[in-house]
């Protein structure tokens, strides 16, 4: 990921990130948030990574974020990439006040 600066603009200042398991058919009526392995709540860093999209940290975690669509471009957890077989469900948290 680049630590490439440009202009603010309107994208959303925080997300909380959960990291899943991908295998998981059936969570028994479980929601994504409790079958996640690990979540973190990741605040806009004002850079943006070589994806074009803006990077986001916090707790451990490093991603790029297409706000418009919520996916997920690129991400770090603690510094490696993503383990195989984790997916990514990306929630949007509210401004502070």
């Amino acid at each position: 990921m680049s630590n490439q600066s440009r202009p603010s603009s309107r994208h959303p200042q925080r997300f909380e990130i959960l990291l899943v398991p991908e295998h998981v058919e059936d969570r028994g009526g479980a929601s994504v948030a409790d079958s996640a392995v690990r979540s973190a709540v990741v605040e806009a860093t004002g850079e943006w990574g070589v994806s074009g999209y803006p990077r986001y940290a916090g707790h451990g975690i490093e991603a790029e974020i297409d706000s418009a669509g919520h996916a997920v471009e690129a991400v770090l957890v603690d510094g490696s990439e993503l383990d195989i077989g984790l997916g990514v469900v990306v929630r949007e948290v509210p401004a502070r006040p």
